[in-house]
C-alpha cells in the first residue's frame, strides 16, 4: 500500500457500495481476504481505500466508484485531517478556475515535482486574489493600523505531496461539474460530516438578512461580515463589489475565503474585491478604520470571554460598554462602529438581548439615537439553537446627513406550535424540517420596506397613517412607549393581538358553522349496536397479503425536493395522519452536494390506507381525491390495496382494531413501534368487505365531525374571551 494511502472507515465503505454497515462487518467476518485495518481505532477501524475498492471489485459488489465519492473519501481519509486536505482542495480549484493552462501544465509532471510547482502558482495566485500574506490591517490598500494575517495560506510543497492524487481527482470532477460546484459539495459533505463543530447560518436565513440591507433596488456594494463562520451571509449578497470578512477559526477563515472566492465571477471588468482575515475581531479589529455599506453578521451567543475587562476603554462603545453577560451588544455597536453614515447592519441575536436587564441603558441609547431601526422575532428552527425563536436587529448608522425616525418596526414572524386546525392532542410537529421560509420572508420583507422607504423619504408621516400596522405581526412603535424601566423590545409584548377570532363578525360564522357542524354530527351519531359473541373469522395478515400481490407496502421518508422552478410537493406527515389534516409537511432539500438527480418521493393515491408506525395508537387514514399526489413523510407506513382483492376502508377500519395493534407492535424500546406486516384482517368475500366498510367510512365522517366540532368550540370560546377582555365583544 502507497505511503500515503487514503483511509476510509466502514461508514466509508458501506456508501461505497451502498449498502448498511451492517453488511460491511458481515464482510469482515465471513471473508478471509477482506482487507485489514491500517488505522482508526478497534471499534472503529480505518482501512486503505485502494485495498478496500480492489477487494470490492473482485467480489462483484462495486463496477466502478463514483468520481463524486471517492474525491471526498480521499478528502475524508487525508492524512492531515479532512479541513487541511479542504483548504488545499480549494486553492487548487481556484487555480483550475482562473488559470486553467497553469494548471495543464503543473499536472503533467510527478507527483513530487506537482507539489513543489503547484506552490509556487498557488503562492502568486494568493497573493493575486487576497493580498500578501501578511500586512496592515485597513480596509483600503496601504495605510498603518495593526498588522493582520491573511485568511489563506500558501501551503508548503511538503504539505501539498499527500493532497496531489485528491487535487488531480478534484480536477476532474470540476471538469465535470465546475469548480465552484465542486468545492460546495465536498464542503456540504464535511459540514455535514461535523454538525456539532460548525454553527451554520441556514440559506434561508442568509438570504433574508442579506435582503434587509438593500435599500429599495439599489444593493449594498461593500459588505462585512466579522463572524463569518463558513460564509454563508456574505455568498447571499447580490451584485456586491467588495467583501469583508473576519473569523476567530483560522480554518473556517480559510474555507470562507476559498469559497467566496469560487463563488464570485472575476472574469467581469470589474472584479469584486475580496479580504478575509483571521483573528478576534473583538480583541483585533483586522479592519480598524473600514466603512462599509452593508455589515451582516451571526455572532457567537452567550459568551463570557469577549474581552469586557480589556477593551473596556474601546472606542466602538459609543452607545455603552456592554455587560460581561451581554457580549451581543459588542457585537452590535462593532457593526456600527463599521457602517457609513445611512448604512445598514442586520445581526442575528438572541431573543434574551432584546429584554435582558443589564442591556437596558445601551438598548435605550440605540433607540434614542435612531440607530436602532426593527426587531423581528424569527420562528423556532430558523437558526440554531433551533429550539429558541431567535431575533434579527436590524440597524442603522446615525450621521449629520441622517434624520433619525422616533419609531422602531417590530414584526413576529413565530408560528404558532400547532396549526389552528390541529385538534389538541395531536402532537406539535414544527420546527426547522417545517420552516416555510418564504412564508417568513414575504412577512418581514413586506413589513420592512415600507417602513424602511417611509422613514427614509417622509420620516414625519405616523404609521397608522401610512397602514403600516398588522395586527400579530407587525407595529411601528414610538420610540417614546419603548423608555420605560426596562425597555423591552421582544415584540411579542407590543404587537396587539390579532381581533379576537377575525372580530365579531368573525365570531358570529364561527358560530353558525359550529351549530352546522352540530347538527351534522348529531345526524352521523352511530345508531345503537346490535350485540352479538365474538366472530371468529379465518384470519390474514398484511404481511401475507402483500406476498399474495393484494396490496403492496411502502415506507415514508425518503425523497427531496425537486428542482429549481418545479412545483413544490406537499408532504403528509404524521401530525396530519393523526389529526386528520390536510397535507402540511415540505420535501427536504437535497443536502449540499448531493449526487444525481433528487430521489423520488413517494406519492399517495386515492384509495391508499396510511398508518403511523410510532406511538402506539390505532390509527388509520384512507386517502381522497383532496390528499392525493402528496408524498409520504416520515414515521408512515402506506399500504396500497388492489381494489379488485381489498376494500381500502375494511382495511382501514380493521387495521384501527385495538388489539390489532397490540399484537403487531413492538415495545422493544423507549417509542412503541408498529409493524405493519403484522396486522391482521379476515378473510371475507369482497362484497361483504364493501358492506363493513361503509361501516368504517360512516365512523370516520363522524369522527371527523366530532374534531371539527372541539376546534370550532375551543375557537368560539377563546374568542369570546378575547373579545370579552379587551372590549370588542360586549356582555349582554
Amino acid at each position: 500500500m502507497p505511503e500515503n494511502s487514503t483511509e476510509v472507515t466502514a461508514a466509508g465503505i458501506a456508501r461505497l457500495a451502498g449498502v448498511g454497515r451492517a453488511a460491511v462487518s458481515n464482510w469482515r467476518r465471513r471473508h478471509a481476504d477482506f482487507p485489514k485495518p491500517v488505522g482508526g481505532t478497534e471499534t472503529s477501524p480505518a482501512f486503505a481505500l485502494p485495498e478496500v475498492e480492489q477487494w470490492l471489485r473482485d467480489q462483484g459488489k462495486l463496477a466502478e466508484i463514483p468520481l463524486r465519492e471517492r474525491v471526498w473519501q480521499q478528502l475524508a481519509g487525508h492524512p492531515a485531517g479532512a479541513v487541511p486536505a479542504l483548504v488545499h482542495t480549494g486553492c487548487a480549484l481556484l487555480l483550475v478556475r482562473d488559470r486553467p493552462t497553469a494548471w495543464l501544465e503543473i499536472t503533467a509532471v510527478s507527483d513530487a515535482r506537482m507539489a513543489k510547482v503547484l506552490h509556487l502558482a498557488l503562492n502568486s495566485l494568493l497573493a493575486a486574489r487576497f493580498g500578501p500574506a501578511t500586512g496592515d490591517a485597513d480596509g483600503s490598500a496601504g495605510g498603518g493600523g495593526t498588522g493582520y494575517e491573511r485568511a489563506v495560506h500558501t501551503p508548503t510543497a511538503e504539505e501539498l505531496l499527500p493532497s496531489v492524487p485528491l487535487l488531480r481527482a478534484a480536477a476532474e470532477l470540476a471538469a465535470e461539474t465546475g469548480a465552484r460546484q465542486a468545492f460546495e459539495f465536498l464542503l456540504g459533505r464535511q459540514l455535514a460530516a461535523n454538525p456539532r463543530q460548525f454553527t451554520l447560518t441556514p440559506p434561508g436565513l442568509a438570504e433574508l438578512m442579506a435582503a434587509l440591507v438593500r435599500t429599495g433596488d439599489r444593493p449594498a456594494r461593500t459588505v462585512l461580515d466579522p463572524a463569518t463562520g463558513t460564509g454563508a451571509l456574505l455568498r447571499a449578497v447580490s451584485s456586491p463589489t467588495a467583501l469583508y470578512a473576519q473569523d476567530a477559526d483560522p480554518d473556517l477563515a480559510a474555507l470562507s475565503a476559498l469559497r467566496l472566492a469560487l463563488h464570485s465571477d472575476t472574469d467581469g471588468s470589474n472584479p469584486i474585491a475580496l479580504a478575509v482575515r483571521t483573528g478576534d475581531t473583538l480583541r483585533a479589529d483586522a479592519f480598524p478604520r473600514l466603512t462599509v455599506d452593508a455589515v451582516l453578521c451571526h455572532p457567537p451567543f452567550n459568551e463570557r470571554n469577549w474581552g469586557h475587562d480589556e477593551l473596556a476603554y474601546d472606542p466602538r462603545w459609543e452607545y455603552g460598554l456592554p455587560a460581561r453577560t451581554e457580549s451581543e451588544l459588542a457585537w452590535v455597536q462593532h457593526a456600527l462602529a463599521h457602517l457609513r453614515e445611512g448604512g445598514t447592519a442586520v445581526l442575528l441575536m438572541p431573543p434574551a438581548a432584546a429584554s435582558r436587564r443589564s442591556g437596558r441603558r445601551i438598548r435605550a441609547d440605540l433607540l434614542r439615537r435612531g440607530a436602532l431601526r426593527a426587531v423581528v422575532a424569527l420562528p423556532a428552527g430558523a437558526a440554531p439553537p433551533y429550539g429558541i425563536p431567535l431575533h434579527l436587529w436590524v440597524l442603522r448608522k446615525p450621521g449629520a446627513g441622517v434624520r433619525p425616525s422616533p419609531e422602531l418596526l417590530l414584526v413576529d414572524t413565530a408560528e404558532p406550535a400547532e396549526p389552528p386546525t390541529a385538534p389538541a392532542s395531536a402532537p406539535a410537529s414544527g420546527g426547522r424540517d417545517r420552516l416555510d421560509w418564504q412564508a417568513v420572508r414575504s412577512a418581514v420583507l413586506d413589513a420592512w420596506e415600507p417602513f424602511d422607504g417611509r422613514t427614509r423619504s417622509e420620516p414625519d408621516i405616523p404609521a397608522e397613517a401610512a397602514g403600516q400596522e398588522r395586527p400579530g405581526v407587525s407595529r411601528v412603535v414610538p420610540v417614546i412607549e419603548l423608555l420605560d424601566d426596562d425597555v423591552d423590545l421582544a415584540p411579542a409584548r407590543h404587537l396587539p393581538s390579532p381581533a379576537a377570532a377575525g372580530g365579531p363578525g368573525e365570531l358570529t360564522r364561527v358560530r353558525d358553522r359550529l351549530t352546522e357542524t352540530l347538527r351534522l354530527t348529531a345526524t352521523l351519531t352511530p345508531p345503537p349496536a346490535d350485540v352479538s359473541g365474538p366472530a371468529h373469522w379465518p384470519l390474514t395478515t398484511v404481511g401475507e397479503l402483500a406476498r399474495a400481490g393484494a396490496l403492496h407496502l411502502r415506507t415514508g421518508g425518503t425523497g427531496t425536493g425537486t428542482g429549481a422552478g418545479a412545483a413544490p410537493v406537499p408532504v403528509l406527515t404524521e401530525h396530519d395522519v393523526l389529526g386528520s389534516t390536510t397535507p402540511s409537511g415540505t420535501l427536504p432539500t437535497a443536502p449540499a452536494g448531493s449526487e444525481g438527480p433528487p430521489e423520488e418521493p413517494v406519492l399517495v393515491e386515492p384509495g391508499d390506507v396510511v398508518v403511523p408506525v410510532l406511538g402506539g395508537g390505532s390509527v388509520a387514514r384512507v386517502i381522497d381525491e383532496a390528499t392525493a399526489g402528496a408524498a409520504l413523510g416520515r414515521n408512515l407506513q402506506l399500504l396500497r390495496p388492489d381494489p379488485a382483492a381489498v376494500d381500502p376502508w375494511f382495511l382501514a377500519g380493521f387495521l384501527r382494531g385495538t388489539a390489532n395493534n397490540r399484537q403487531a407492535s413492538s415495545y422493544a424500546s423507549t417509542a412503541t413501534r408498529l409493524d405493519a406486516r403484522r396486522l391482521q384482517l379476515p378473510r371475507l368475500p369482497l362484497a361483504e368487505q364493501q358492506r363493513y366498510g361503509e361501516r368504517f367510512r360512516a365512523l370516520a365522517a363522524f369522527e371527523d365531525a366530532l374534531r371539527l366540532t372541539g376546534r370550532l368550540g375551543g375557537q368560539l370560546v377563546q374568542g369570546m374571551y378575547d373579545g370579552l377582555t379587551d372590549g370588542t365583544v360586549t356582555p349582554e
